[in-house]
């Protein structure tokens, strides 16, 4: 993800610059879900866990990101250390064989490393150059983003870009942020929010592009959105076209990789409830909608039967965090449970591990069970 032109809390979610709180609006979605049972605590005390990984015997391995810190947690809640990197982003994390997959990545995105340690304990070990690969291919580089056919005399009213502003429109540029990795028989697969793309990671460390995702549906911005922004009121004139942001990937019961996704700026509902969830084919890299109309889609689980469990990070009446589900065939999710800002989500047998409070740089974030009958 590139420099949000409009900026939001959930653009610092994933941008990884600080932790705001979660805006008091968001939107639902209709239906009858699953019962649950109340979320119960396995630990608590973590910084920021973007990125979780359950494993065959439910021992938890997860990112805390704005720490630079892999954590391990047994399933009695026990918590160790496994990687540490301070000063960097730790993030993307999966495992394989016993071995665990992560991300390790500069603050400001200029360099970035897939790295693996044993699932027991060990010496981290590079395992590709995240950075050289998008240095070299920006996979994104062909699609545009912003205020599309904005005039001259408009755009030279924009403000310089900086750290939360864009030019009115721009290309795909250089940008990593591995957000969650998924590790298969046959390479480990990324989504990458600051490519807007789904990499493949063989495991002799060659890297590829599978997709690019497509940009979001334009969108039309008001004046009066745009003023208090900086962004000239001319602006409105022209369709707003948002990066799209992959926040997390799994593999379907069919084969197909799913994707979650946040709208390049704002992620709240202000210009509507813009994440989606895709699938890809890891072979061909073609994309396909699943769904729409989520807030904040910051994971997502896929069980064996196709049920797809998202987390919406500000979803909910208020703004505050929700799961919602997608059953196999439907297009339309259902809220399954709401829950304090929920982050990263992973599915074994009809139990959610879910991390909660997930923004909180205080060490107030958890990591949650929930039961699902």
């Amino acid at each position: 993800m590139k420099k949000p032109l409009l900026a939001s809390a959930a653009v610092v979610a994933v941008a990884c610059t600080a932790a705001i709180a979660a805006p008091a609006y968001a939107t639902g979605h209709p239906g009858t879900p699953p019962a649950t049972t109340d979320p119960v605590t396995i630990t608590s005390g973590l910084v920021t866990p973007l990125s979780l990984e359950i494993d065959r015997q439910r021992v938890a391995y997860l990112s805390q990101n704005f720490a630079g810190v892999l954590t391990r947690v047994a399933r009695d809640g026990t918590a160790t250390v496994l990687a540490s990197a301070p000063g960097e982003e730790i993030t993307a994390v999966s495992s394989r064989d016993d071995v665990v997959y992560y991300a390790q990545i500069a603050q400001d995105h200029t360099s970035g490393s897939l790295m693996s340690v044993p699932a027991a304990g060990g010496t981290p070990t590079p395992v590709a150059d995240l950075f050289a690969h998008e240095s070299s291919a920006n996979p994104d580089a062909v699609q545009s983003y912003g205020f599309q056919g904005v005039s001259a005399e408009c755009a030279a009213q924009f403000p310089p870009p900086g750290p939360m502003s864009s030019p009115a429109w721009y290309p795909g540029i250089v940008d990593i942020h591995p957000y969650a990795s998924l590790a298969l028989n046959n390479a480990i697969f990324i989504a990458d929010a600051g490519a807007n793309a789904i990499t493949r990671v063989n495991y002799n460390g060659t890297v590829s592009t599978v997709a690019v995702l497509p940009p979001q549906a334009p969108v039309a911005v008001t004046a009066e959105q745009l003023t208090p922004l900086g962004i000239p009121a001319c602006a409105a004139a022209f369709p707003y076209v948002a990066e799209p942001v992959p926040t997390d990937i799994e593999i379907g019961p069919d084969g197909w990789l799913y994707v979650t996704t946040l709208p390049g700026g704002p992620e709240d509902p202000t210009l509507g409830a813009r994440g989606s969830v895709y699938k890809v084919n890891q072979k061909t890299g073609e994309v396909k909608l699943v769904a729409g109309g989520f807030t904040t889609a910051t994971g997502l689980a896929v069980d064996p039967a196709g049920t797809i469990y998202v987390s919406e990070l500000f979803g909910g009446p208020t703004g505050t965090g929700q799961i919602s589900v997608l059953k196999k065939g439907q297009t339309t999710p259902s809220v399954l449970t709401a829950v304090s800002g929920p982050s990263a989500i992973e599915v074994r047998s009809n139990r959610l591990f879910v991390t909660t409070d997930s923004l909180d740089e205080a060490g107030a974030a958890s990591l949650s069970l929930i039961e699902v009958n």
